[in-house]
């Protein structure tokens, strides 16, 4: 009997949780969608967004590839840079600063893909650190880019010089439309097989190997595509905030992008997210008050939350779904 009705039973449960994701989603783009009217500043919760996708191409790479860099402020704070000298020296509109930008990040992590992808643990780790120093440096130097000063008054221009972006609501809408094609992209990409792949290759990359997967073409595009939204998050950024000033391609950016995603929780879909929403959140309500105390907290409670959440909260939150549904099931 048991065996007759268990499978039944634990489809019930699979469809019940996963209209339970659907509804919590479809929620919190209603909410994404209304928090102008709400009385959420606007500007706030863009750079959330901004960050957010950030974290999620980064998790693109950890998370499902299995992959640790050391060094994705390099793209986001290149292709910051990119869009923010074709927008404001060139007058380019900023749907071409955006995709130059992102494109531009992708040929970055192209040629350190190349370069890095044949390593593996720490010693990748360590390459992609040493490679985001350089184009720090390069940053730091290159006239274009403003040297200590940065890039500052960049203008958000007109979209497809027919919408104006100087409006924050406007520009709110754009960031979000955006945001929410980057979670998409993503999911598809890791429920597809490549994202299959990519999940066997963290999992037992020997296994991969002998199964006939040329495994370094899929993390080098792996790399490349984490590598392309980091860029278009930091694109955003800078149009968003009107400036890409050296802290976009500092080492601190790359910590900060790990932070989130290992605080929401590593290898889920929402946990980067959520973690960039804490990281951002406690940087805008404590900055003023604590000055650079900040870090010191948020490294605090990032402590707190490893030995307490080693999953991360959307991660912990997860597994202990998943040990309820399959105490259900038995």
């Amino acid at each position: 009997m048991n065996a007759i009705t268990t499978p039944s039973t634990h489809d019930k449960l699979m469809t019940q949780a996963a209209k339970l994701i659907r509804i919590t989603y479809i929620a919190l783009l209603i909410l994404a969608l209304l928090a102008p009217m709400l009385g959420l500043y606007p500007v706030f919760v863009m750079k959330l967004l901004c960050f957010a996708i950030f974290a999620c191409a980064f998790n693109l790479l950890l998370g499902f590839t299995g992959l640790l860099s050391f060094g994705h402020a390099a793209f986001f704070g290149a292709a910051a840079y990119i869009t923010g000298h074709l927008i404001k020296v060139l007058n380019f509109t900023p749907e071409l600063g955006i995709l130059f930008g992102a494109l531009g990040s992708g040929l970055i992590g192209l040629v350190v893909g190349m370069v890095a992808i044949r390593r593996q643990g720490i010693y990748f780790a360590m390459i992609t650190l040493a490679i985001a120093q350089m184009v720090y440096f390069v940053c730091l130097q290159m006239p274009f880019t403003g040297g200590e000063d940065g890039l500052q008054g960049v203008p958000r221009g007109a979209l497809f010089g027919l919408i104006s972006l100087e409006s924050d609501t406007t520009m709110y809408y754009l960031v979000v439309g955006l945001f929410v094609a980057c979670f998409l992209a993503i999911s598809r990409i890791v429920n597809s097989p490549f994202g299959q792949v990519l999940k066997m290759i963290r999992e037992n990359e020997p296994r991969a190997i002998s199964l006939g997967y040329q495994v370094d073409r899929y993390k080098l595009l792996a790399f490349v595509l984490s590598a392309t939204l980091a860029g278009l998050a930091g694109s955003l950024k800078t149009l968003v905030m009107g400036f890409a000033t050296l802290s976009d391609v500092h080492w601190s950016m790359s910590g900060e992008v790990i932070l989130m995603t290992l605080l929401g929780g590593v290898g889920t879909f929402f946990g980067p997210v959520f973690g960039a929403g804490i990281v951002i959140s406690l940087q805008n309500l404590l900055a003023d008050k604590v000055g650079s105390w900040v870090t010191v907290i948020i490294g605090v409670i990032f402590v707190l939350c490893v030995l307490a959440f080693r999953k991360g909260v959307v991660g912990e939150l997860q597994a202990y779904l998943e040990r309820r549904r399959k105490q259900q099931n038995s």
